[in-house]
């Protein structure tokens, strides 16, 4: 592991927090002293009102935001906190045409790969973010207890994920580590986002860390290897919170 990165990039469920809940005072509390000594990425599938509701209550109100770079939707979207506010980089969201495309693509995906509905669902499967589509076997509103036994091993959804590709080829389409697909357009990814962040802050990616729960093949953060960016890879919020605290020794 890269112990002295001069910025540190995260995926947000499974990393910073439990999937699609609130975060801890305690890691908000971490990531406000990492914030004090270098610049601060968080990369997640979940749209810009998850980030409201999961991450920003729980970092104090001291924390140093304008360190602070949040890209929703697997970095197709980006913010960043400027005069007191959380304002739009930039947005890159599908088209009604690309949308249509999508979701239909998706469906017949399901039907293709005989996927067996799951005997309850919390909430709707299919949920549109603007710049990303996601799919999540068990609903958007699944227990994180649901969520953790239901496709560990990918089994359920690989070949959803595979028919996507191959109907979907101008689309990125990636697992995270729990029940979800996320669609975006090709080339608009956290590698993408990383690139970005490099160019508004001069730091060079090899310079950098990213931390995720998914940097396995397939997984939703396994996309930054590319990029070159040193990895590390965390199996839950408490052994991220272990790699903060090293990162700041």
């Amino acid at each position: 592991m890269n112990t002295s990165p001069q910025l540190v990039a995260f995926d947000l469920d499974g990393t910073l927090t439990e999937s699609k809940q609130p975060m801890t005072r305690d890691m908000g509390g971490l990531l406000a002293r990492l914030l004090e000594h270098k610049p601060v990425a968080i990369m997640s599938g979940g749209a810009w009102h998850q980030f409201e509701r999961q991450l920003l209550p729980g970092l104090p109100p001291h924390a140093q935001f304008n360190s602070l770079y949040l890209f929703p939707v697997s970095a197709a979207q980006c913010y960043r906190f400027e005069n007191g506010a959380w304002r739009t980089v930039y947005d890159h969201a599908f088209t009604s045409e690309e949308h249509d495309r999508i979701v239909d693509a998706l469906h017949g995906a399901l039907e293709t790969a005989h996927f067996e509905m799951p005997e309850k669902l919390w909430g709707d499967q299919i949920e549109d973010r603007g710049a990303q589509i996601t799919f999540s076997g068990l609903g958007q509103l699944a227990p994180v207890e649901a969520k953790k036994v239901w496709d560990p091993d990918k089994k359920k959804r690989t070949p959803v994920h595979d028919i996507l590709v191959k109907q979907l080829p101008d689309m990125n389409i990636a697992m995270n580590a729990a029940t979800s697909i996320d669609i975006t357009r090709r080339g608009l990814t956290k590698a993408y986002g990383l690139q970005q962040i490099s160019h508004m802050t001069h730091i060079p990616i090899p310079q950098m860390l990213y931390v995720g729960d998914a940097l396995q093949p397939g997984g939703n953060d396994a996309v930054v290897i590319p990029t070159g960016v040193p990895t590390q890879e965390v199996k839950d919020p408490a052994d991220t919170a272990r790699v903060i605290e090293k990162i700041l020794e």
